[in-house]
């Protein structure tokens, strides 16, 4: 089923908050990247833009892990250009960490939609196979699967890592999802769930 605002309201109050205190956790800290940001728009239609709603779901992932007893590092907190290297480098200044990346996607082809998840390294798939269940059962967003990439985040990044693209700001449907506030907590609450799982 494609994501649609109507949806969201059933689908929010099934995930809405079973996460609890964690406790005896793998890692402490998750490093959050909200992608884009300052001149870098990222994909951009209608007046939507990608950075802008990457760095909204990231600030509601923030509050949710941290409900959940995380740590959370931003590697942007605001609408300003973060170079990729320094995204990674502010990862890797964490012990005991993991590293999700927020983004949205774009296509030339106005229909492509969906969700995907990316990861690198082997350590980084269990994570990437968790946040792309989580994130389809609960937006019923079309699957694109979990697949792996060369990303220059994930692949400088010693901790597990993985990057999100949690729909399509080209399609219509999807662009008009992700404005919606419940659509976007939907996502983080999806992705902090995840995060739970693998911390297990």
């Amino acid at each position: 089923m494609k994501p649609k605002p109507s949806f969201l309201v059933p689908v929010l109050f099934a995930v809405a908050f079973l996460l609890g205190s964690v406790s005896g956790m793998a890692f402490q800290t998750v490093v959050i990247d909200p992608g884009h940001g300052g001149a870098d728009l990222g994909a951009a239609d209608s007046y939507v833009y990608e950075k802008h709603i990457n760095l909204d779901v990231a600030r509601r992932l923030e509050r949710s892990l941290q409900e959940a007893g995380f740590k959370t590092i931003m590697t942007r907190s605001r609408d300003e250009f973060i170079a990729l290297s320094e995204r990674s480098s502010i990862a890797n200044r964490q012990r005991n960490a993991i590293f999700v990346s927020v983004h949205f996607n774009s296509s030339y082809r106005t229909a492509a939609l969906g969700i995907e998840t990316f990861f690198r390294s082997s350590s980084s798939q269990k994570l990437a196979d968790y946040v792309q269940k989580e994130l389809i059962k609960n937006t019923r967003a079309t699957d694109r699967g979990v697949k792996t990439a060369n990303f220059s985040v994930l692949r400088n990044t010693k901790h597990p890592a993985v990057l999100v693209e949690g729909g399509f700001v080209s399609n219509k449907e999807e662009r008009s999802a992700m404005c919606d506030p419940l659509y976007r907590q939907i996502v983080a609450d999806s992705i902090a769930r995840a995060v739970v799982q693998f911390s297990r």
